[in-house]
């Protein structure tokens, strides 16, 4: 509790700016329910409650997006994060979200030369051939300058902005508290985990900040794409990398879906989209290991029809059982089996289905839609989105982990369709999905899954004896548990303890009075004033008690 109270009060000016902001764009409810103005005012600093005119009419939508922008890098990525969640937010929402972007102004290069003189071991223009001081790009975490190695090879050179960890730090401190007591005291939202989702973009985020990390993730791209000629990934140069600088070899290749500046540079648009699309899905369905951010920037388009990716700070993991989850999903909407897909969406909602036949329901008519719809005609994000939109109207959460997945999947097929008005996504993950569905069951796929089954009954089988024992030594001995977790079970232990304090303050202050009373009665002793002085400093402790329990009940009173 110490801990927090210093945190707090270290963190003091950034909350005041957070409130601020808010409260200019109309969100000014959200900073009294978080509790953030009443811990402001009562460290003397005055929030102006009102928003501007020329804010007050724009859409909520609109008005969080520029708020998030106006915060700055932790909260613009956290709008990139929401952007992902298109189980918990509306597609103008989402569309919203998506216009957040981390192009900032780059930081002047004296500011960085420390940093880089420190990681790279001594002056760049020592270490490297060449160094381009202008930054070729900046953003909110890094800025990258090109450079080249002795022997030639032409290299980029990202470093981490100075001092941007701090102010990150401290902002999820910020986030990590407003969860918590959005947990608590807005029970429509527990559904969503906000506690969840501040962990898992804290997790991202820490990894987007260690650009060391990001070296591994391509190196293992690499090491995956190493026997597909059209795929092209940065090879690392590690001599030079750590937490905050990262060099990798310079990829050089058309930016953009323009197709008649693709036909001019003697590219293929179609071919790239297919290649495309085929590279991503590799990485989804085989690999479980996909970058997960595949916009235009970050796709480059180079000779020979190649693909080279860039910028692999934000990736996503998928586990086998959840790739299984996954072609079912996508097996199951391309034959338009709504037992299998109702299945797949129980499995993920795990308990919090509150009724079945109407889940069942929304799935059937969801699927009907698309009765007159011929397969190269589906649209795989209208699917996804009509899935999510399913599960919003049934109150149910898209597994974490999903998320990001889902909203690569319509990034890719819009990608593809910039590039080629024909590109039919479907026409991609078929393949993908009729294969991997087929290599289970072939004879080797299904001794293996046969073995393993085996084994983990035979494993369940022989701990049987000990887990009963176990528990008829824990039943005898009257230490079988029963958890329960119930909501706000500690919230209300603090209100207890607080009014128990009250209460053993009102008895002792009453003490003090009656004491201090037959003290007043009594002659002799030290006096004060020609007053026993024993009984004036009795009646003065018991005042102050008597204002601190008045002032207490009246703080409570306030929240």
């Amino acid at each position: 509790m110490l801990w927090e109270t210093l945190s707090v009060v270290r963190d003091l000016p950034r909350l005041h700016e957070i409130a601020s902001v808010m409260i200019r764009y109309g969100w000014g409810d959200l900073v009294r329910v978080l509790g953030i103005s009443g811990m402001l005012e009562r460290a003397g600093r005055v929030l102006h409650w009102h928003s501007t005119s020329e804010i007050a009419h724009l859409e909520a939508a609109v008005r969080i997006r520029r708020a998030l922008e106006e915060l700055g890098p932790t909260f613009v990525k956290l709008g990139q994060l929401l952007a992902t969640r298109v189980d918990m937010f509306p597609p103008h929402w989402i569309a919203e979200f998506e216009k957040l972007h981390s192009q900032v102004p780059a930081v002047p290069y004296d500011a960085l030369h420390a940093d880089l003189v420190a990681a790279l071991g001594g002056e760049p223009e020592q270490v490297f051939a060449e160094f381009d001081r202008t930054p070729l790009a900046a953003a909110s975490i890094a800025q990258v300058h090109r450079a080249r190695l002795r022997d030639g090879t032409p290299v980029v050179v990202k470093i981490r902005r100075p001092g941007i960890e701090d102010v990150i730090r401290a902002d999820l401190r910020i986030l990590d508290h407003a969860a918590r007591l959005l947990d608590s005291e807005m029970p429509d939202l527990r559904r969503y985990d906000p506690v969840h989702i501040v962990a898992q973009f804290r997790r991202s985020l820490y990894r987007e900040l260690d650009l060391a990390k990001e070296a591994r993730n391509i190196e293992q791209f690499a090491r995956h794409f190493a026997d597909d000629p059209d795929v092209t990934i940065p090879r690392v140069v590690a001599r030079f990398t750590t937490p905050r600088v990262n060099v990798q070899t310079e990829i050089v290749g058309v930016v953009g879906v323009s197709p008649e500046k693709l036909r001019a540079a003697g590219l293929d648009p179609q071919i790239l989209a297919a290649r495309g699309a085929d590279a991503v899905l590799r990485m989804v369905l085989v690999h479980g290991y996909f970058h997960a951010d595949p916009h235009p920037g970050n796709m480059l388009f180079l000779p020979g029809n190649r693909i080279g990716m860039i910028d692999f700070g934000m990736v996503g993991m998928l586990t086998e059982t959840r790739r299984n989850q996954i072609v079912d999903l996508l097996h199951a909407l391309t034959r338009k089996d709504e037992q299998a897909l109702l299945q797949v969406l129980l499995d993920w909602s795990g308990d919090t289905v509150q009724d079945e036949e109407r889940l069942a329901y929304d799935v059937a008519e969801m699927l009907q839609s698309y009765d007159d719809l011929r397969l190269k005609d589906v649209k795989i994000g209208g699917l996804l989105n009509d899935i999510t939109a399913l599960m919003r109207d049934n109150n149910l959460v898209l597994p974490a982990d999903l998320t990001l997945l889902f909203k690569t999947l319509i990034t890719l097929e819009g990608l593809g369709q910039q590039l080629d008005p024909d590109f039919h996504m479907i026409d991609h993950v078929t393949p993908f999905v009729e294969r991997v569905i087929q290599s289970r069951f072939t004879p080797g796929a299904l001794v293996a899954r046969g073995r393993k089954s085996l084994r983990e009954a035979l494993e369940v089988l022989a701990d049987l004896p000990r887990d009963l024992r176990h528990l008829l030594r824990d039943a005898r001995r009257g230490r079988v548990r029963i958890d329960l977790d119930l909501k706000r079970l500690d919230h209300f232990g603090h209100q207890l303890d607080r009014a128990s304090n009250r209460l053993t303050m009102g008895i002792l202050t009453a003490s003090l009075v009656v004491g201090s009373s037959i003290i007043m009665t009594v002659q002799g002793g030290p006096q004060l004033f020609g007053l026993p002085l024993f009984g004036l400093l009795g009646f003065l402790i018991a005042f102050i008690n008597s204002l601190w329990i008045i002032f207490s009940i009246w703080r409570s009173g306030k929240h």
